[in-house]
């Protein structure tokens, strides 16, 4: 598997500190579903830093597409993923909320997706519904950098 930058893909790229192999990969090729809507989310960040846009759409429940497809979300310009931060995650019988923070670089602008995402469990699959989006919250100065460089954030994306 590589991502969009042809780049060989080992570590997975939702920063479990896994291997993609034995992360987000066999969710994407169908071989086990997601057990909880953070697992989903991790799977769906992946999709999008690898543009795996079709999983994005079959993991997107039908009825809050609205008229999304793998084409329309593969047009454009794709931002460089850097990383994802789960802020939290809660899940009861059929439902359940994920509050993250998606980080990319478009136009070598820092910038990150901040959202509370909503997820229904239908027929044994977690799928997303809906999400609110809120300002990113950035990380202080001198606290480690959201790239993955380990270096202070002062001294790398700041």
């Amino acid at each position: 598997m590589t991502n969009p930058n042809n780049d060989p893909v080992t570590e997975c790229p939702c920063c479990s500190g896994n291997d993609y192999k034995h992360c987000c990969e066999p969710l994407h090729l169908k071989k086990v579903k997601a057990s909880n809507p953070e697992q989903l989310m991790s799977s769906r960040f992946t999709a999008f830093y690898l543009g795996l846009f079709d999983y994005l759409i079959e993991t997107h429940h039908q009825q809050h597409l609205c008229g999304l497809t793998a084409q329309v979300l593969s047009e454009g310009t794709q931002p460089n993923w850097l990383s994802l931060e789960v802020i939290s995650s809660s899940e009861s019988a059929l439902r359940g909320k994920v509050t993250f923070q998606a980080w990319f670089k478009d136009n070598n602008q820092l910038d990150a997706i901040h959202e509370s995402s909503d997820f229904i469990k239908e027929n044994g699959s977690w799928y997303y519904t809906e999400g609110v989006q809120h300002n990113p919250i950035y990380p202080k100065r001198n606290e480690l950098c959201v790239c993955g460089s380990k270096k202070k954030f002062k001294q790398c994306c700041m």
